[in-house]
């Protein structure tokens, strides 16, 4: 697939990084997950549903190339209007996925919706208070941003019992990090009075996209060393995980 900033569909060069903390969500997931049917939530390309095992996942996305070539069922639909019935699933998990959505409540309450009444639900986000800036969405493919409170608070219109984590990263993976974050910074010190706004949303894909494979084009021995280990979940610190980790049971029907 195309490498855009919307999904993630390669651990090429620069990307790893990346890739490996997508990876890394799938693997620290697998352990609250039910052993039955779990509904791998915007699914992408399908790279980590084997960490799930010996589980039977299905694959939800919206993009029918996505999905492509995965060996396991897997349905294109909006995360919003999922074609399954009632309770049909023990889990759900949502990496990636939920700030894709302009309304993301409408996939909250569906994750209810085909959860079994004793099933959990792992939802996964960017946390905004570390992804680019707390006051304003830089991703021009996310709609909506969460800090660990305000995923919790979206997440218990629908669950009784929410507990937030956060996946924090390696001295390794935080000084790449933080290279990146910089660059980001310097950029939009570029533009002090935040014309961007004003720009297009599919202009700002396209640069966006430039922007990020001209950036990590080239093949960094640090960026190849990082895996899935170099990242893990906490319970304290939260406004500088790098991503908010929801553990939802008991829906509210």
């Amino acid at each position: 697939m195309k490498v855009t900033g919307e999904r993630v569909a390669s651990p090429d060069a620069g990307f790893n990084p990346t890739w490996q903390r997508h990876v890394a969500a799938y693997k620290l997931s697998a352990p609250y997950l039910d052993d039955g049917r779990v509904l791998d939530l915007g699914c992408g390309v399908g790279h980590s549903f084997h960490l799930l095992a010996p589980r039977e996942t299905v694959g939800v996305d919206i993009n029918p190339g996505a999905l492509e070539g995965q060996d396991r069922e897997t349905v294109v639909a909006d995360m919003r209007r999922l074609p399954f019935e009632d309770r049909s699933f023990s889990s759900v998990l949502s990496v990636q996925s939920l700030e894709h959505v302009p309304d993301p409540s409408r996939v909250v309450e569906e994750v209810c919706r085909v959860l079994t009444d004793d099933g959990v639900a792992v939802i996964v986000t960017p946390n905004r208070l570390t992804l680019g800036r707390p006051d304003e969405i830089i991703d021009p493919y996310h709609y909506v941003e969460f800090d660990w409170e305000e995923l919790r608070e979206l997440c218990a219109g629908s669950f009784e019992q929410v507990e937030v984590l956060g996946i924090f990263g390696s001295e390794r993976y935080m000084e790449i990090f933080d290279e990146e974050r910089a660059t980001l910074d310097g950029l939009l010190g570029l533009d002090p009075l935040r014309l961007r706004r004003l720009v297009p949303t599919r202009a700002k894909q396209r640069l966006y996209d430039v922007m990020l494979n001209r950036h990590r084009r080239d093949a960094d021995p640090r960026a190849a060393a990082i895996d899935a280990d170099d990242f893990e979940l906490r319970a304290v610190g939260l406004e500088g995980a790098l991503d908010v980790f929801a553990v939802c049971r008991r829906p509210r029907r």
